[in-house]
């Protein structure tokens, strides 16, 4: 069996987590060929390449494998140090990944339910909910909202709800744009020729919706807003119209201060919680709150079951 040093498994975090071994050997307080020398030991110790030396540096799919373990080292051991009110970190860490909308609206709330009562620093990582599993296959974090429902290598997957999406613009938009279409087909069908507003250059939700209305994507002009509540706030502005979650526009359409351009299309984002087989209460604790919340805030999923491999 492997058995890593501690100092090893810090020194390979470190790296990835900083990005060079220069900046790493900063945060540990050594040199970068003590730091060199480390991951060097490591990978002759188990005959295979951990870290990809580029700039920044990442792991090897093997190294991934490393980095998720030493992360479960790192998180065991603050636990019990807090438990003990011993040494170390007096703070234990956690790090998740979630995508922008659900960051925006609702899982702040389920991590003040955890910060409630438990002492814990996070480390979030915001990407798009069809990526942030991938920072669970990386090691990266240990917990994420996905859009993906197998779990995750060593991972275990929970239905957390839908967030619903309506498609709205400004009411001065409409007027510009579409306020001589006549029916609500003929709007849709218009909204593939005017300005529409996208998180960024990876953003489908709006073309997939057109794409499932009308059949071909929208050819207008796109605006990139890549936060959250300025895209919604873009979207109220009259830059072009857009897909909103029903926590950012319900109660402006209700105010008249957006237009919903397709009642009773809305776009559903079915979303999962996954996170790491782990025998950890912060963990557990993150869990219970982040399925907690979702059940308030989001639509019902429409299976609920819980799957999990090793």
């Amino acid at each position: 069996m492997t058995r890593f040093q501690r100092e090893h498994l810090e020194t390979l975090l470190a790296a990835v987590d900083h990005g060079t071994l220069d900046a790493a050997a900063r945060a540990l307080s050594i040199t970068p060929s003590a730091v060199s020398q480390r991951i060097k030991s490591m990978e002759q110790q188990v005959g295979r390449v951990l870290l990809q030396r580029t700039t920044p540096v990442r792991p090897t799919a093997d190294g991934e494998v490393v980095l998720r373990h030493a992360r479960q080292v790192r998180l065991l051991d603050e636990e019990t140090s807090s438990a003990l009110g011993g040494g170390g970190p007096a703070v234990p860490s956690i790090s998740l990944a979630v995508n922008a909308d659900s960051l925006g609206t609702w899982f702040l709330d389920a991590l003040a339910l955890v910060r409630a009562d438990t002492e814990v620093v996070f480390d979030l990582h915001r990407e798009d909910q069809d990526r942030t599993a991938e920072l669970l296959r990386a090691g990266t974090v240990m917990g994420a909202v996905t859009a993906e429902e197998d779990p995750v290598q060593g991972c275990s997957s929970v239905p957390l709800g839908i967030d619903r999406y309506r498609a709205v613009a400004s009411p001065a938009f409409v007027a510009r744009y579409l306020g001589d279409t006549g029916t609500e087909r003929r709007m849709l069908r218009r909204l593939d020729e005017v300005p529409l507003v996208d998180y960024d250059r990876d953003d489908d939700l709006q073309q997939g919706y057109l794409r499932q209305v009308l059949g071909h994507a929208p050819g207008g002009p796109r605006h990139f807003v890549p936060t959250s509540a300025d895209f919604a706030r873009a979207v109220t502005l009259g830059f072009g119209w857009g897909l909103l979650p029903e926590a950012q526009c319900l109660e402006a359409i209700d105010r008249g201060v957006l237009v919903e351009l397709a009642p009773g299309r809305s776009a559903d984002v079915a979303l999962w919680w996954q996170r790491w087989n782990l025998a950890s209460p912060l963990l557990e604790r993150v869990t219970d709150a982040v399925r907690a919340t979702a059940a308030e805030r989001l639509h019902p999923a429409p299976q609920v079951w819980q799957r999990g491999h090793q």
